[in-house]
């Protein structure tokens, strides 16, 4: 599989999975994108119920990963990505919940990050060379990558998260590990610590000191293996024998991409909805065909508090730049909406869902207002006690602390206070290379 950077009108660069998975970004600031997607066979979607979790991820993402890693290497990546469950939990006749916070972090990130982190330390196992994770995060990414990478050779991590803009668990996650996890508390919004990563990424000064690469979702290892849960939800609900309309809640955009990604490879999906806080840029584009960022709005959902989505470019590229009206659909919502439908599914269904599933609920909602035999699927994307003060606060009930998080609330913060100043990122990045 060959890798072209999406800058590259031309289509002229390109470049292997390793070397995608090691640089992050493509050297003119493009996001890699594989060069061609083969669809799956229609008997392994017909047969899929018999098929292990394992062995759907392994089929789904080995052609993008080629013979770059060993297929027994491969495949054990995959058992410890996943070792988790992803179960799909009934809300009522017509709607189900995927939980994706089974996880060590308790968000659907931990996919990613643990699958890149073993790839680049299988690609770095003989490398003497320090490799630099440089990472920027709304919340759940910075949690993630951060145990992902915890005691991985040959790779230390810097984290930027805006400060005051993440919740005390997510915050507590990313900066109480230490070891090879450093966090910068940036004092700006995600947007502007996503801006010095990329702006890092292009300057040779600091290349010339660090080998550097991304774990956030621009990252082809981080956004990749997200098609598995897609493919486990679909295998547990095929029996049903309806057609699926799947809401994601939407941020950088990069875990609706897989989806579409999946949906490529030619899983049955018949409809993604993108559901985004009143950060509206994609629904607005989507209107108008007018992609028109504008200053970012803080929520009480702040894992998608993104005006400029990263991934949205995948996107456009999965679809040769027009996006199908009937394969994806966008819609945005406010805070109140956001309390009231949160409230609502407890009060009434008796599930609980975070700020960023009661998002993708308003819109898979709305969406199955114009597929009325269609089987609608929420993303569950974080466990509801890491938003613990917004959610009880709108419940008005206390919800219980699990006991892996009791511990790590009691640890000591430890991070980085840093301006928004790219001149002082950049000092810090040469200053302190071991």
């Amino acid at each position: 599989m060959q890798y072209i950077s999406l800058k590259d009108t031309k289509k002229t660069t390109k470049t292997t999975f390793k070397d995608a998975v090691i640089r992050g970004l493509s050297k003119d600031g493009g996001l890699f994108f594989p060069e061609n997607i083969a669809p799956l066979p229609q008997v392994f979607f017909d047969n899929i119920a018999s098929y292990s979790n394992e062995e759907i991820a392994f089929q789904a993402i080995k052609q993008f990963v080629g013979n770059e890693i060993p297929e027994a290497v491969l495949k054990q990546i995959i058992s410890e990505t996943i070792n988790f469950d992803f179960p799909t939990v009934k809300i009522n006749e017509n709607t189900y919940s995927l939980e994706l916070y089974h996880g060590p972090t308790l968000a659907f990130k931990d996919v990613g990050a643990r699958f890149m982190a073993r790839c680049l330390a299988y690609f770095n196992k003989n490398n003497t060379e320090q490799v630099t994770v440089l990472v920027a995060t709304s919340g759940d990414t910075g949690s993630a990558v951060a145990n992902g990478f915890l005691g991985v050779k040959g790779v230390d991590v810097v984290i930027l998260y805006p400060k005051d803009k993440v919740s005390e668990i997510q915050e507590k996650q990313l900066t109480t590990l230490r070891q090879n996890i450093i966090a910068l508390e940036i004092d700006g919004v995600f947007d502007d610590c996503q801006a010095l990563v990329k702006q890092a990424f292009n300057d040779t000064d600091i290349i010339k000191v660090r080998k550097l690469t991304s774990a956030n979702s621009i990252n082809i290892a981080r956004w990749l293996p997200q098609m598995f849960y897609f493919f486990f939800a679909y295998k547990q609900l095929k029996s049903l024998n309806k057609e699926l309309v799947i809401s994601v809640p939407s941020g950088n955009f990069g875990n609706i991409c897989a989806g579409l990604l999946a949906q490529k490879l030619g899983l049955p999906i018949k409809k993604f909805v993108a559901a985004t806080n009143s950060n509206d840029t994609v629904p607005n584009y989507l209107l108008t065909n007018e992609y028109k960022p504008k200053p970012t709005i803080q929520t009480i959902s702040n894992a998608m508090d993104v005006s400029d989505p990263s991934n949205f470019v995948r996107i456009l590229a999965l679809f040769n730049g027009k996006i199908p009206a009937d394969k994806l659909n966008a819609y945005s919502f406010t805070d109140t909406a956001t309390k009231k439908q949160l409230l609502s599914t407890y009060a009434t269904e008796k599930y609980l869902l975070d700020p960023h599933g009661a998002v993708a609920y308003l819109g898979l909602t709305k969406e199955l207002e114009k597929h009325n035999n269609a089987l609608g699927v929420l993303l569950e994307t974080a466990h509801p006690v890491k938003f613990i003060d917004t959610v009880q606060a709108i419940i008005n009930e206390e919800i219980s602390i699990p006991k892996s998080l009791n511990s790590l609330l009691e640890k000591e913060k430890k991070a980085i206070a840093m301006v928004n100043n790219y001149q002082v990122f950049k000092d810090y990045l040469i200053r302190t290379k071991k």
